[in-house]
């Protein structure tokens, strides 16, 4: 679910509504050249490689190595992690069809606002069924 809002949040491929707009001309790469449109690129790409290191920090464990490949040190580990998810980003521009607004909006109403509240009251039904429950 974090992936999925991630690439809404980037404006990335099948969530890039700003751009399906102007789909003719291809928006902002008419208007602007050289320098803005490297601007352009250079912000979208590190929106996407923040997001894919959030990702790896929130979700896959950050910079910790797996017990059986201690070969390798946590921070070049952390690298081929994000690479991984910058992957899944370049992949999903390329495999998934655009969303339009009004399935964008069911997709956060009706999918992902059920299933996070859901999860929410399971984690804290779980803990306040072994009494674990923060102060």
């Amino acid at each position: 679910m974090f992936f999925v809002s991630a690439l809404a949040e980037t404006n990335r491929h099948p969530f890039d509504l700003p751009e399906a707009e102007a789909e003719l001309v291809s928006g902002y790469n008419v208007e602007y050249s050289a320098m803005g449109f490297a601007l352009f690129s250079l912000g979208e790409y590190s929106n996407m490689l923040l997001m894919s290191a959030l990702n790896v920090i929130l979700f896959f464990g950050g910079w910790q190595v797996p017990a059986f490949l201690m070969v390798l040190p946590g921070s070049v580990w952390f690298g081929i992690k994000i690479c991984f998810f910058v992957i899944l980003f370049v992949w999903m521009r390329g495999a998934l069809p655009r969303y339009r607004y009004d399935q964008l909006m069911g997709l956060g109403w009706k999918v992902f606002l059920p299933i996070s509240l859901g999860y929410v009251l399971l984690t804290v039904s779980i803990l306040m069924s072994f009494n674990m429950l923060p102060y």
